[in-house]
């Protein structure tokens, strides 16, 4: 028996109050081909142990990230997080406090929220982050959203070189905000012109780097040109662990700087929850979405930790707001900040050259296979192959050899067509000589 607290009494009477004549017309917004108009085909009643085993069941048809050699990025990252991290973060003091209103006791989380606002702001040569958001794609979409309020302009340029992911997150907050996104073609060869893009109506422009399909990017002179007319670069990236290595975004002239920290301390965990990075210019942090953590001292002069800025809904006046998202990412910044903390600076240089020499040598060796080309001149951990087949094709049949060999650079995208035989590679850490061997050999089988 279904459990319906509510009497059919009680269900008309809240539909009368709210002044809607059915249920159905509350999900007015979901098209009716996609709803269900009956109960999907599962049993009504398990026992609990039926349960347990018919998940097993159905759990026992994927194929771990661990099991096998793996070489998808696309936005997410395998790599090795420490035991430490997962013990540390389940500290009771840890994972039992929730949100940091009042800081007399929650000194702890505050202080961890202002580290990890720290460690991203020197990540991305920044002056100021905030506490999180939830991951890099609705980061980006705040930052457009904080570029319009600083430009008091409407239009953002966006590479197409973009993560699709990230790309249709700012699209669709634009078009319900009213603004205007200025999509540019794909490049999966490298950036297009995105200097000639840049006018006296721009009020952003975002380039990610390395960029969806691996590139590199130098920002400087894209920074230059934003600037000369009064418009903000906003820098993405998917992978932290290049920051390790590359020039700092902050460094290149960016204005504000977003992205996703999953790769420290955060597991691949199906999708999520992942963990969005935020920073910018000190000038513009009135305009920063979220929170922000800061350090102050008590009434005996102790050292301490407080909100500094609150700007979002739940703090202030809705209309004064300069974001709607809800909470920050806690545990998984917590995540973030120890590994990042047990790898010190030191630790993270050379995790990323391991990163870079991972890729460079799968490279080279994929790339010599007969009718496989190496689209990148520059690249971090990840870079792009085109083939001879169709690389969604190629993925299933390197899967049926115990290979994750990347993501088809189509199956994100609505238009795949000239795509089709773009696969998209990542390298990391975690790869040992047997993996890329085992890659290389598995490739050479489909591809014959």
């Amino acid at each position: 028996m279904r459990y319906l607290p509510l009497t059919r009494q009680d269900r008309g009477e809240m539909l009368a109050r709210i002044g809607v004549a059915a249920i159905d017309a509350l999900f007015a917004d979901i098209p009716p081909d996609q709803r269900l108009t009956r109960l999907p085909d599962l049993p009504l009643s398990k026992s609990e142990i039926e349960v347990e085993r018919e998940l097993g069941r159905l759990a026992a048809k994927n194929v771990p990230a661990g099991a096998v050699p793996f070489f998808v990025g696309g936005g997410a990252y395998k790599h090795h997080i420490p035991a430490s991290v997962d013990h540390l973060i389940q500290r009771s003091e840890f994972l039992t406090s929730y949100t940091p209103y009042q800081p007399e006791i929650a000194q702890g989380t505050l202080h961890h929220l202002f580290e990890f606002q720290t460690q991203v702001a020197m990540l991305t040569g920044m002056e100021v982050a905030n506490a999180s958001m939830y991951d890099g794609s609705t980061a980006t979409a705040e930052a457009v959203l904080m570029a319009h309020r600083v430009t008091r302009r409407k239009k953002a340029v966006l590479s197409g070189n973009l993560h699709p992911h990230y790309r249709e997150t700012v699209e669709t907050v634009s078009r319900l905000s009213e603004h205007v996104t200025a999509v540019l073609p794909r490049a999966p060869q490298g950036e297009g012109d995105i200097l000639a893009a840049i006018d006296g109506e721009t009020s952003c422009v975002v380039v990610q780097t390395p960029d969806y399909y691996g590139h590199l990017h130098d920002l400087r002179p894209i920074a230059e040109r934003a600037h000369a007319v009064g418009a903000l670069l906003i820098a993405v990236f998917t992978e932290a662990v290049s920051l390790g290595l590359v020039t700092s975004p902050g460094e290149m002239g960016a204005d504000i700087v977003v992205g996703e920290g999953q790769s420290f301390g955060n597991a691949l965990s199906f999708g999520g929850p992942y963990v969005g990075l935020f920073a910018s210019r000190l000038k513009y942090v009135r305009q920063m979405p979220g929170r922000l953590a800061g350090e102050t001292v008590d009434a005996e002069g102790k050292r301490g930790f407080v909100l500094t800025l609150s700007t979002r809904e739940q703090h202030i006046r809705r209309e004064k707001a300069t974001s709607n998202i809800c909470t920050n990412s806690g545990l998984c910044t917590l995540a973030f900040s120890i590994h990042l903390s047990l790898l010190g600076e030191a630790g993270l240089r050379r995790l990323a050259r391991i990163n870079h020499a991972n890729a460079v040598k799968l490279a080279a060796m994929l790339g010599a296979i007969k009718g496989v080309e190496v689209l990148n001149r520059t690249f971090f951990n990840e870079f792009t192959l085109r083939l001879p087949k169709e690389a969604a094709t190629v993925v299933d049949q390197l899967a049926r050899r115990g290979v994750h060999g990347g993501v088809a650079a189509s199956a994100l995208e609505a238009e795949p067509q000239e795509l089709r035989h773009l696969l998209i590679v990542a390298a990391t850490e975690v790869n040992t000589d047997a993996d890329r061997a085992s890659y290389l050999k598995a490739l050479q089988e489909v591809l014959a």
